[in-house]
């Protein structure tokens, strides 16, 4: 029987040679060692959440949902050792219970740590980095079996490189998180007028945490997101309150719109302007994890890239424009990400505004997703790892000022280029 892997969003899909769950460091290593000998390429995923074609191979695709154990625990220091399989909701429960949270996290938790790290996902907060800048030290499985751990002290460049890998590097079988206290968040939502938003967009992202916004093409309505440390205790919704406002309204209930809007597209204008005025003021009081991230129960594929700050505005007007001439009932989303040194983090050095456009499975997102593309390339924009682009080795160098020295790292690590697949010789270029 041919073994078969499909992604999260059902777009991405292959037939590897050798699918495997590793359950130890013991079981991966041989597998490397198989690949070796049968002189085959290794790929790993996690959830499989990643909109690009990086997890596909025909040869040996590890799956590492199994790798997900919590390996210690520093309280002194608020660093947690993990397996690289460990699911980020998984991760959230285990951490509150010790006192501790990530600082920042994106709105769907579903992803694996090495996952999430390595493509750089990232949350919203004008003074908070993305979950790469979590990573204290980076453990490293190679392709000879053998375990390297990278850390700022130990190996600067290594570090700075696996921070944001694309896994391109190696497997990683492990990560040290360094956290912070355990917190509560007051989260609001509501709508305000979209030039209202763009007019005081530095005062929104500078005056709060965590500032974000949903734009509609079709709509003169955005639908803000603003959530604050409190010091209160938390206040958990009933489970039928949650139930309702989480999966029925905004996945059950816009699932159905969208589909209404795949086969009638006319519906789109107006099923995005009820969607922008339907959702009417929100308030949250909650663990921080709780707030951060909600269910995606339906399916769609993603664009996003990270702008200069400075270029907010104007490329989240473009973009609106854009979004009234393509068909696409989904809302584009805005949030903002504080600079970090990762070789490959789409904010290395440079104070950001992700702007992720989005098409509903099923409808076409070529033509779009490019209109968009070509907006955010003018502006300097660099793709977020996980999601689509259309950028190659010969456009990445002119956008990462620390190109050469990720692939000095890659050429280091894996010389013989057994992580490799089609997506990663596209956008690196072959080693060698």
């Amino acid at each position: 029987m041919t073994n078969s892997w499909v992604n999260w969003a059902g777009d991405q899909r292959c037939a590897p040679a050798v699918l495997a769950a590793p359950h130890s460091r013991d079981e991966l290593s041989a597998l490397l060692e198989r690949a070796e000998a049968e002189d085959r390429v290794v790929r790993a995923f996690g959830a499989g959440h990643s909109f690009t074609d990086t997890a596909l191979t025909s040869g040996i695709l590890v799956d590492t949902t199994k790798l997900n154990r919590v390996l210690d625990v520093d309280l002194a220091n608020a660093r947690v050792r993990v397996e690289g399989g460990a699911r980020l909701h998984e991760l959230n429960d285990t951490l509150y219970g010790l006192g501790l949270a990530f600082p920042n996290l994106g709105d769907i938790d579903v992803q694996s740590i090495a996952g999430a790290t390595a493509t750089a996902t990232h949350g919203t907060g004008g003074k908070l980095q993305n979950l790469s800048a979590a990573l204290h030290s980076v453990e490293l499985m190679l392709a000879d079996g053998s375990v390297v751990e990278l850390d700022e002290r130990t190996d600067p460049d290594g570090w700075r490189a696996a921070r944001v890998n694309v896994g391109a590097l190696g497997i990683v079988t492990a990560v040290t998180l360094q956290l912070v206290p355990a917190f509560v968040l007051e989260g609001v939502e509501r709508p305000i007028p979209f030039d209202e938003v763009l007019a005081g967009l530095d005062d929104y992202v500078d005056s709060n945490d965590h500032f974000e916004f949903y734009m509609f093409a079709h709509s003169s309505t955005a639908m803000t997101k603003r959530n604050n440390r409190v010091d209160l205790h938390e206040q958990p919704r009933g489970k039928l309150t949650e139930w309702f406002a989480d999966v029925v309204l905004n996945n059950y209930a816009f699932d159905v719109l969208t589909r209404l809007c795949r086969v009638q597209p006319k519906f789109i204008p107006p099923v995005q302007r009820f969607a922008a005025s339907a959702g009417s003021y929100r308030r949250q009081v909650e663990r921080s994890y709780r707030v951060f991230a909600s269910p995606r129960l339906f399916r769609f594929t993603e664009m996003e890239y990270a702008v200069p700050r400075e270029h907010a505005a104007e490329v989240i007007r473009e973009i609106k424009e854009i979004g009234r001439h393509y068909d696409t009932p989904m809302p584009t989303e805005v949030r903002f990400v504080a600079p970090d040194d990762a070789f490959l983090s789409p904010v290395h050095n440079r104070e950001s505004c992700y702007v992720a456009v989005h098409q509903v499975a099923g409808m076409e997102w070529r033509g779009y997703f490019g209109a968009c593309e070509e907006v955010f390339n003018r502006y300097h924009g660099r793709p977020h790892w996980g999601k689509r682009h259309s950028q190659s080795a010969e456009t990445l160098p002119a956008l990462y000022p620390e190109w050469d020295r990720f692939l000095e790292v890659r050429r280091r690590l894996d010389p013989k280029g057994r992580f490799d697949n089609r997506y990663t010789n596209h956008i690196f270029g072959p080693i060698g």
